[in-house]
């Protein structure tokens, strides 16, 4: 068994927002697949880098987290419809005020988090609100 943590084995979906494509049927998948459930055998997958670029379709606001969060309370979670389609569950950082659904949001690279005793950070994508967005 690997004593690499389980976050850096998923370095390309959690770092880069990488997917997959099939050229296909041109559907776009997140987190990556390695067959199109449209097409099956037919299928010809490649992967896809997404810009990350969004709109919330849905959100919640956390004000009571587990122990890992409770210094970030309240925060934003939401799904997230990525330009090319797919829908992922992120963290949007704004006031809850703020956030709306329909809001356009773009990607940045945030702290998500530390793992263990020895707190070893990891690294992954959040959201921010597009500036003159709804």
């Amino acid at each position: 068994m690997s004593t690499v943590p389980r976050f850096w084995r998923h370095i390309p979906q959690r770092y880069n927002l990488v997917g997959t494509h099939c050229e296909n049927c041109d559907e776009y998948y997140y987190p990556p697949r390695t067959i199109c459930p449209n097409c099956r055998r037919n299928a010809k997958m490649e992967d896809h880098k997404f810009a990350g670029l969004g709109t919330v379709v849905t959100y919640t606001t956390i004000y009571n987290a587990t122990d890992d969060f409770k210094r970030q309370t309240p925060y934003n979670l939401a799904i997230i419809e990525l330009l090319e389609g797919p829908r992922l569950t992120g963290q949007v950082i704004c006031s809850p005020e703020e956030i709306k659904i329909g809001m356009r949001v773009k990607p940045v690279f945030r702290i998500l988090g530390k793992e263990g005793d020895r707190g070893i950070i990891y690294y992954g994508t959040k959201f921010v609100p597009v500036d003159g967005s709804v």
